[in-house]
């Protein structure tokens, strides 16, 4: 006998064993059999034309419509019920026909029932990954508003901010003026507190508008010509004080690449260098060392600044680049802008990688890890590009002068390696 005429044969047994087994009540048994006799003759199709694609009206109807609670727990209902029904065609095959026909039966189907499988599990993953998709481009919608809520409100404040605060250092002028003439050095003193204040306050303000610039891609540059050297012997004057204050070693040497002349921000680049620098003398124990380094690189000069200090855990080697990226228990961090672990806002590094780049550039950090006995010390590397021409056929003009006079014989620019220590 023919394996579609033995199909045909046990189709009512295997329509009310099959619906028995995946219902309860008879009003939903009666609903599941016009889907089931659809199954069926696709089945029977299958068998007579040997393509098993017969099944696919019925397994896109079953895969069509998963729940909510499916597709969050990843529950393949319909490859169970599909194992299901090739497990009841078996039991009915070997109880209702001879054992050769049953044989004959179930190897001509099993090909078909195994191609519903794939071709099941195949819409089930699609469905899962198609939810999964969705559900994270959800969040970081979500993420992305809160960023930019976060962002609007550093400048909204920021900007509020600064209103009252120029009315309090104008105040305080006109207080310490008149101080002056009253020779009252005990109010003077405290007014220096109240200036102090007001500076330090100034300053996390603008490295709120700085932030915000940053985040809205709004942070210009101002291109002229300059030498890396000279911005880190300056660097290396202003932060005299805080390494002798530490008992700290500032060391800056001369480098391929620090006497080249080059395009850049030189304030913005200040500013960004300042920042590295600051946090490696913050992170750095007294008597530590912070070296200034750097080389010439194909199209960039790399800066290295390196550090006897803590060191940063990996996984905050990224973090110490975005806004607030604090490591550590705030609540622990000494107050000052270079005291050892001195707290801040988190906002100097986020400042320095925009302004790094929007020049073009990157910075990144290496360290082995934190420790704050064994100090291993961390190195920071920034890359600046070497960009030599300038749209401003003026500004063009004193830098052509200045890379013919620096490309001049010079005798005696043959001296050993410079280094500048404090």
């Amino acid at each position: 006998m023919k394996a579609q005429e033995l199909l045909h044969q046990l189709r009512p047994i295997w329509l009310q064993r099959v619906a028995q087994s995946m219902t309860r009540g008879v009003g939903a048994r009666d609903a599941l059999l016009g889907e089931l006799n659809r199954f069926y003759d696709g089945l029977e199709q299958a068998v007579i034309t040997g393509n098993p694609a017969w099944l696919d009206p019925a397994i896109y109807e079953w895969t069509g419509s998963p729940t909510l609670s499916e597709l969050q727990q990843s529950q393949q209902n319909v490859s169970g019920t599909l194992n299901s029904i090739i497990a009841i065609t078996n039991d009915i095959a070997i109880e209702n026909l001879p054992e050769q026909d049953a044989l004959d039966l179930l190897t001509t189907i099993t090909p078909i029932y195994t191609y519903g499988l794939e071709k099941i599990a195949r819409l089930e993953m699609e469905a899962r990954v198609t939810y999964i998709t969705n559900e994270l481009l959800e969040v970081r919608q979500t993420l992305e508003k809160l960023d930019r809520s976060k962002s609007n409100f550093i400048s909204v404040a920021a900007h509020e901010l600064k209103t009252p605060l120029t009315l309090i250092e104008g105040y305080a002028a006109m207080m310490r003026d008149l101080v002056s003439q009253n020779g009252n050095d005990q109010i003077d003193v405290l007014l220096s507190g109240v200036n102090t204040g007001i500076s330090r306050l100034r300053e996390i303000i603008d490295e709120m508008i700085d932030v915000s610039l940053i985040d809205n891609d709004l942070l210009s540059l101002n291109l002229q010509p300059l030498l890396i050297g000279q911005i880190l012997i300056l660097l290396q004057r202003e932060m005299e004080s805080a390494t002798q204050e530490r008992c700290q070693t500032l060391e800056t040497k001369k480098f391929p690449g620090s006497e080249t002349w080059i395009y850049a921000d030189s304030e913005r680049l200040y500013q960004a260098l300042k920042n590295v620098i600051s946090n490696a003398i913050k992170f750095t124990p007294d008597k530590g060392t912070i070296t200034i380094d750097g080389r010439s690189l194909p199209g960039f000069i790399e800066i290295i600044v390196a550090d006897t200090g803590i060191g940063i855990s990996a996984e905050n080697q990224t973090r110490i680049f975005e806004k607030f990226g604090q490591t550590g228990r705030v609540n622990l961090h000494s107050s000052g802008k270079t005291k050892f672990k001195g707290g801040g806002p988190g906002l100097g590094l986020p400042i320095t990688r925009g302004i790094i780049e929007a020049h073009g550039g990157t910075i990144w950090v290496e360290s082995p890890g934190y420790d704050e006995e064994k100090c291993p010390g961390s190195t920071f590397h920034i890359l600046v590009p070497i960009r030599t021409e300038r749209t401003d056929p003026k500004v063009a003009k004193l830098f052509s002068k200045l890379e013919k006079q620096q490309s001049e014989p010079d005798a005696k620019e043959n001296s050993p390696t410079d280094t500048t220590t404090t």
